[in-house]
């Protein structure tokens, strides 16, 4: 079998870091951060690019791309550290609302007129409610409350608020954020550890890069390695949970503790790489860290996602094992 991207997944993944680069710079950052976190060019930059309509099914006028291309995406969300709701409402609501059929809200979104936050019981919060015109609930679209209480975020181009009173649980939606959060650190973890290894490219220490002493070396192969083995588990999960896998809750928790561990590591290491002015305001690896953290927490945690692979593997949904991987896999193919 070829597990390699297809040219239009290649397309796809270069023209977005393209935009990105173009319309998200690290500069951006700092005025987003002294403007409240809020500008609309990078949502009318990536309506353009027609990014609002890649997941929407083609009968409600979008593109009808899976969550592969959608993980796509949000790695590259990840790496630009694009945050507002583009990847709630673009990667997560929509194929939410094209399992249940709602098309009038997808044809919205296509068209890049329609912005939605997410409510989960998981999540003691919402993010960015304040611009939002719905709110996707495990119970559907509800209007946003009129008034609810603004909480206090580790990342400063997050805004949160009170949750709403949301009366059961939705592993759909669960599964599809923590997923494209898994996809997103992956990115921001690429991004910290480019920024990390141009750092040691420059500063010098006894007339030499510091990134030619082995120990720097180490470290930073250490976060590159740990990135590449969380890659091919974000993508099978992606890939799972489009297709309706039985056992696609469980690879979504494995992506999602995965990702959170590769790109945790590049945080510290970056941190560490830096040196004592890695974690001041001044350097802007701050950003992709802080959004690091939040995300790690968010749409379950480590001991949740850790709990979730347990009862699959000790509780025989899931057997471990060559012969049962490989049948596993037979059946999957």
């Amino acid at each position: 079998m070829d597990f390699r991207f297809s040219g239009l997944q290649t397309s796809l993944r270069h023209a977005q870091r393209t935009c990105l680069d173009g319309a998200h710079p690290p500069a951006r950052l700092r005025r987003l951060d002294h403007a409240d976190g809020r500008e609309e060019g990078i949502w009318q930059a990536l309506a353009i690019l027609g990014v609002h309509a890649l997941l929407v099914p083609e009968t409600a006028g979008g593109l009808g791309l899976t969550l592969v291309e959608g993980a796509i995406i949000a790695e590259e969300f990840g790496r630009a550290n694009v945050g507002e709701l583009l990847a709630d409402t673009c990667l997560v609501a929509v194929p939410w609302l094209a399992r249940h059929g709602d098309t009038g809200a997808l044809a919205d979104i296509a068209a890049g007129t329609r912005r939605i936050a997410l409510a989960h019981p998981i999540n003691p919060w919402i993010a960015d409610l304040d611009q939002a015109d719905a709110v996707l609930t495990p119970a559907g679209l509800v209007p946003p409350p009129a008034a609810t209480a603004r909480l206090e975020s580790v990342d400063p181009l997050r805004h949160l608020f009170a949750p709403l009173s949301i009366a059961h649980a939705d592993d759909l939606l669960l599964n599809l954020a923590a997923l494209m959060a898994a996809a997103h650190m992956l990115g921001a973890g690429a991004r910290m550890l480019s920024m990390a290894t141009e750092y040691a490219k420059g500063r010098k220490q006894f007339g030499q890069p510091i990134g030619a002493f082995q120990a720097i070396k180490h470290l930073l192969a250490n976060v590159a390695v740990r990135l590449e083995f969380a890659r091919p588990v974000v993508w099978r999960a992606a890939y799972a949970l489009h297709h309706g896998h039985p056992h696609a809750p469980t690879h979504v928790s494995h992506a999602k503790l995965a990702a959170t561990d590769a790109a945790m590591l590049a945080a510290e290491t970056a941190i560490q790489v830096h040196g004592a002015m890695g974690y001041t305001y001044e350097v802007d690896l701050h950003y992709w860290m802080k959004r690091t953290w939040a995300l790690a927490g968010a749409w379950g945690d480590v001991s949740f996602h850790q709990q979730r692979v347990d009862q699959a593997i000790f509780g025989g949904l899931l057997p471990i094992g060559p012969g049962a991987t490989f049948s596993s896999e037979d059946q999957h193919a």
